[in-house]
């Protein structure tokens, strides 16, 4: 898969209106994580006004191998699955936009010597913290997410009291764990907190299936979420009494 990255490189290298290619993700820095279930996902970058050319053709794309399936996913970039199973996700930005965007962990595949410098390392500094990154943040927002989930799922209203109680409040528990757990050798996406959290914490600390079991299990999902919270933080009673009034409809 890397090697498909270097044969497109050195196709780009033959283009004048190209800058650099990065490749991020597993393709990235850290591309020792790549395995059979990784995709290939890279920004292009080009001269000024070329963006669109190379949004809306494919031609340098298949220049590698051929294409079998593409679409554009948005306005800079697309999705695509070469004829040999590769799936690759992009995006091609000037390299102004490409200063303008949070990314981490690129790695230049390929530039020009007369590139910018520094183009890896592009990109707005992290966001700081906010004043709601906090345990109590978080713990009150999954006690509301279980109380709201709840109510919808009385209501017959499974598909989104599922989003709230097997999603919005997971988000929240994996956010306590990352403020108050350690989680050794775990890399940890800033931009997806779900991405390799099984490797993070074993189920005796993070009890997903549990807490995930599907749609037809809002309530033993909210019921096992809301222990979790219980046993490990200090829970307000009057919303705790809440939920559980609501499990025991």
């Amino acid at each position: 898969m890397l090697r498909r990255l270097d044969d497109l490189a050195a196709h780009l290298a033959t283009r004048p209106d190209t800058v650099a290619l990065l490749g991020l993700g597993s393709a990235g820095a850290e591309h020792d994580r790549l395995d059979d279930h990784s995709d290939l996902d890279f920004f292009l970058v080009v001269a000024d006004g070329a963006v669109p050319r190379y949004v809306e053709s494919i031609d340098w794309l298949a220049a590698p191998g051929p294409v079998a399936y593409s679409f554009a996913n948005e306005r800079n970039g697309r999705k695509a699955r070469y004829a040999d199973g590769i799936f690759v996700e992009y995006a091609v930005f000037t390299v102004d936009e490409l200063r303008r965007l949070p990314f981490t962990g690129a790695r230049v595949v390929w530039q020009r010597p007369d590139a910018p410098a520094g183009l890896a390392e592009c990109g707005p500094p992290a966001r700081p913290a906010t004043p709601y990154d906090t345990v109590e943040f978080h713990l009150n927002e999954a006690l509301t997410n279980l109380y709201v989930g709840l109510h919808r799922e009385l209501r017959g209203e499974r598909l989104t009291a599922a989003r709230f109680i097997q999603s919005y409040a997971v988000d929240r528990v994996l956010a306590l764990l990352r403020l108050t757990a350690s989680a050794a050798a775990h890399r940890r996406d800033p931009f997806d907190p779900s991405r390799r959290v099984e490797r993070a914490y074993p189920p005796e600390v993070l009890p997903l299936a549990e807490m995930v079991p599907g749609y037809r299990g809002n309530r033993e999902a909210a019921r096992v979420t809301l222990g979790w919270l219980e046993q490990r933080f200090p829970v307000d009673p009057v919303i705790a009494a809440a939920v559980r009034a609501l499990l025991d409809e």
